[in-house]
């Protein structure tokens, strides 16, 4: 029998001969990630840091990007904790705030490497399987021990087959995708399993992998990862990873997998995930006409220089509704700066909208963009949970680039379809 992804990488890592689902490992990642939180982390084991130090100061990646800039004293005090510590004990990896969302970061800085095991305290660290990499969320006292001891466990994880087929037709785009898999297969319906992608993947972009990996913790995926194509390996040629630098890992053509799924592409329609599930999935076509007081463009999940371009290309010259604000928010300074480059920052400005510092702050929250109460916000973000956007009284309609840009002209969910 043929092994998975999971069950090859994870033997690999833990230098054992094979694995199987069920199976507890030790493994040493290549890195972890965390953010705003590491203030927190690293107070749990601040007498052992005192004692030991950190295992290896190129272990860590630390960004800087949930609550940025600092809105509080609090926050300002926890920003300046990790500042001290990076510091004090030579953290090569250190992103301050304004570089960008930590998982797009990750990404362009190189460390979301195939072949390789990446965990982070974040549940969206799953995006990285977009490039081929083991990449899962661990939970706080999980990189505690880590940062001190440079292993952690892992319980190998059964696997789920998604076989894709055909190519999407705009303005149908990664997001409906993944929010139809999602409502398919219901917010637990991955639970603790490896979700590989299998098919047309050379039809998805870097940018629509990324997407959808980001958002495989939303239907309870351990991992969600993609095979690393010609596709993938140009990309990070791109940003400095050369082709044989790393080993691509992948699921032999026999491999046992607890469910497989099928989608034709080309048969997508947009869609949105209804107040308060990510699983309540809907077709922007069953909803039209409800209004919104807020759009948010951006996130880990959709604020990639082709989503920018996407919104632009659809607000030129045109502006939006006046009942509408309109926020974007680009993953990253380096998007910030290309999208300023190519005009579409310009664009999306002089259509009426606002464009927020690099960071998570609207889409958990917890800084800027708040809603209140009976308010409804259309966001390309990957939650819509009551209380996500600040407000347990508001609501969250999640979509695709297209349909928030479209819905922003009329103040109320439309069918992007309805715009050339």
């Amino acid at each position: 029998m043929g092994k998975t992804f999971a069950e090859k990488i994870l033997a690999k890592k833990a230098g054992l001969k094979e694995v199987v689902p069920g199976q507890i490992v030790t493994v040493k990642p290549e890195h972890l990630l965390t953010h705003d939180n590491t203030s927190a982390i690293i107070g749990k084991i601040g007498a052992d840091l005192e004692k030991y130090g950190v295992i290896d100061p190129n272990l860590s990646v630390i960004v800087l990007d949930h609550v940025v800039p600092a809105a509080d004293e609090k926050t300002a005090t926890n920003h300046k904790k990790v500042r001290e510590f990076v510091k004090k004990h030579g953290i090569k990896n250190f992103f301050d705030a304004g570089e960008g969302i930590c998982h797009q970061v990750v990404i362009e800085k190189g460390f979301a490497v195939p072949g390789t095991i990446v965990v982070g305290s974040d549940s969206h660290t799953c995006s990285y399987g977009a490039l081929g990499v083991f990449a899962t969320g661990i939970d706080r006292t999980e990189s505690s021990a880590l940062l001190l001891t440079g292993e952690t466990w892992l319980k190998v994880p059964q696997s789920i087959k998604i076989a894709l087929k055909g190519k999407l037709q705009p303005p149908v785009m990664a997001k409906d995708l993944v929010l139809k898999i999602i409502g398919d297969i219901k917010a637990d319906g991955a639970n603790y399993c490896s979700v590989e992608f299998q098919g047309d993947i050379h039809n998805l972009t870097i940018d629509d992998r990324i997407t959808i990996a980001n958002m495989g913790i939303e239907m309870g995926a351990k991992v969600a990862v993609f095979p690393v194509d010609d596709i993938a390996e140009k990309y990070l040629a791109s940003i400095g990873v050369k082709k044989g630098s790393y080993e691509k890992i992948w699921a032999d053509s026999d491999a046992h997998y607890i469910q497989k799924l099928e989608y034709d592409l080309a048969k997508l329609k947009p869609a949105v995930a209804k107040p308060h599930l990510v699983d309540n999935y809907a077709l922007v076509s069953e909803v039209e006409g409800i209004e919104i007081h807020q759009c948010l463009l951006g996130t880990c999940t959709n604020g990639r220089l082709s989503d920018l371009e996407v919104a632009a290309t659809i607000l030129k010259g045109k502006k939006i509704a006046s009942n509408v604000r309109f926020l974007v928010l680009p993953a990253s300074r380096s998007i910030f700066s290309e999208a300023m480059k190519k005009g579409y920052i310009q664009t999306l400005v002089d259509a009426g909208a606002m464009v927020l510092p690099t960071g998570c702050g609207p889409c958990l929250g917890a800084h800027q963009g708040i809603l209140a109460p009976g308010e409804r916000c259309l966001s390309t973000s990957n939650r819509n949970f009551k209380g996500r956007m600040g407000c347990k009284e508001a609501e969250i309609y999640l979509a695709s680039p297209a349909t928030v840009a479209v819905s922003a002209l009329y103040g109320k969910i439309t069918d992007p379809r309805k715009i050339n």
